[in-house]
């Protein structure tokens, strides 16, 4: 890739923001409007699940193929499918007549979403080659996650209020097409210096690990343990399965070298956890807010702009502090933040409460919008340059994966304790054991950002690139 002038680079991380900002938005409009969809397409709380998992969870099995795909063929190439096929899909979601076919056009959108965030990801890691300015970028990127955050609720609230909760798809449609044109006209063509092999075993792995785990937790309290026995037991094959296969393949999906790398590892781990939190509390959050308390979608909005707002203001200041200062103080306040959060809900049950509520959606946006930036940037500033588009799939799936399992296990654990009582009154003491859980996803942020963060991580991460960087070199000069 050539080297741009400083306005052109500018230029080339709006038109990523762009990107993902339509799927992140996405999704804090889809969590307003799930008392809505629930109401018309006589959804149950599994089915709501499903609305966001089928998403999350194609996402995740395909970001890797779509990150190795751009490194192969050109990223800009499959940047723009990917804007296409999500468009459509957003198109296919507003016409979905039941909610069988919402999940199917979900998945739709979700393929054309896996070609955006990983890819976007890796053309920013490209243009911006110095480590503070990359930083600063990321924080930048961050900072749309909480745009998204804080205009998708309101954005929402008001389209089904006024219109109906299909509307929440059409907005997708002219940023799509505007991220479409852009791209075409600025965003120059790069692809890694070697191509490297489609890994269609370790795909059908992947998709069959994490479709049998969601499946088996999501249906879990509806079907009981000895129905989804079956699917527990595929996840764990084909997780035994990527294990053995993938490190005898010289270019495997999931290169689990990287895992060497203390801070790869810990980012991975920490994607997870963070996302898991997020999924969970914007879950549980929206169903009080609407089913308990009464609240339209407008103003269940108005109610998470506490959360949103500070993820939006401090996701800029965790990338300059990355930049600066290293992830570990990000992770640290982060992790602290979290699980504060976590706790006020699970032991004081802040949600009874106008000001603990307040105070607790307060802390989660501010832990949210600071664990993002170094999640991010240790993820791909360890990892070679050809490795960039790998290296942040993997990142990116972890995210869809944690915010996939934080829906699936929060949604079960509500839906096991509500069983026949009414919503109203058994919400309360249902959520309890989920807001646990988004306490313990908070406190991992905390200990691993710690652990993950020091001298000895830092050289085995080095160690990692060495490692990866010599191997490519001999795999060049044998071919």
């Amino acid at each position: 890739m050539p080297e741009l002038s400083h306005r052109r680079r500018l230029l080339v991380l709006a038109i990523c923001c762009m990107s993902l900002l339509i799927v992140s938005l996405d999704n804090t409009v889809l969590n307003v409007a799930l008392p809505s969809m629930q109401r018309d397409l006589h959804a149950t709380t599994s089915g709501l699940q499903w609305t966001i998992d089928a998403y999350t969870l194609v996402l995740a099995s395909l970001l890797m193929l779509a990150g190795s795909t751009a490194d192969r063929i050109g990223r800009k190439r499959v940047f723009m499918s990917g804007l296409v096929i999500f468009s459509i899909g957003s198109l296919l979601c507003s016409l979905a007549p039941s909610l069988s076919l919402l999940v199917v056009f979900r998945m739709v959108q979700a393929i054309g979403g896996s070609m955006l965030n990983p890819v976007a990801m890796s053309i920013i890691t490209n243009t911006f080659t110095d480590s503070r300015e990359r930083a600063r970028a990321i924080g930048v990127w961050g900072a749309v996650v909480g745009i998204s955050m804080a205009a998708g609720p309101l954005v929402g609230g008001l389209l089904v209020q006024s219109v109906s909760w299909r509307a929440i798809f059409w907005i997708n449609l002219p940023v799509g097409l505007a991220a479409l044109l852009l791209t075409l006209r600025f965003v120059p063509e790069s692809r890694a210096p070697k191509a490297r092999r489609p890994d269609p075993v370790g795909q059908l792995l992947v998709i069959a690990l994490f479709g049998a785990l969601t499946y088996g937790i999501i249906e879990a309290p509806d079907s009981g343990l000895s129905a989804v026995a079956p699917f527990m037991a595929i996840a764990f094959v084909a997780l035994l399965g990527l294990l053995w296969y993938e490190p005898r393949r010289t270019e495997p999906l999931i290169d689990l070298r990287f895992f060497r790398s203390a801070p790869f590892s810990g980012a991975t781990v920490i994607a997870i956890s963070a996302f898991a939190a997020l999924g969970g509390f914007l879950f549980l959050s929206t169903l009080y807010l609407q089913n308990v308390r009464g609240l339209d979608a407008l103003h269940a909005g108005l109610w998470m702009l506490p959360m949103a707002a500070p993820t939006f203001l401090c996701a800029p200041l965790s990338g300059r502090l990355v930049g600066s200062r290293g992830p570990r103080l990000p992770l640290l306040v982060a992790g602290t933040a979290m699980t504060a959060s976590g706790v006020l809900f699970a032991a004081f049950e802040a949600e009874t409460s106008n000001t603990t509520l307040l105070v607790g959606y307060v802390l989660f946006g501010i832990g949210f919008g600071f664990v993002n930036a170094p999640i991010t940037n240790t993820a791909v500033s360890g990892m070679p340059r050809a490795q960039a588009g790998v290296a942040a799939a993997v990142a990116s799936t972890s995210r869809q994966l944690g915010q996939t399992l934080g829906v699936a296990v929060v949604g079960a654990v509500l839906a096991s304790g509500i069983g026949s009582s009414p919503m109203k009154q058994a919400f309360v003491s249902a959520a309890r054991p989920g807001w646990w859980i988004l306490t313990v996803c908070g406190l991992a942020v905390l200990v691993l950002g710690l652990l993950t963060s020091g001298h000895w991580a830092h050289r085995t991460a080095e160690r990692t690139a060495e490692t990866l960087e010599s191997a490519e070199i001999r795999q060049t000069v044998g071919a």
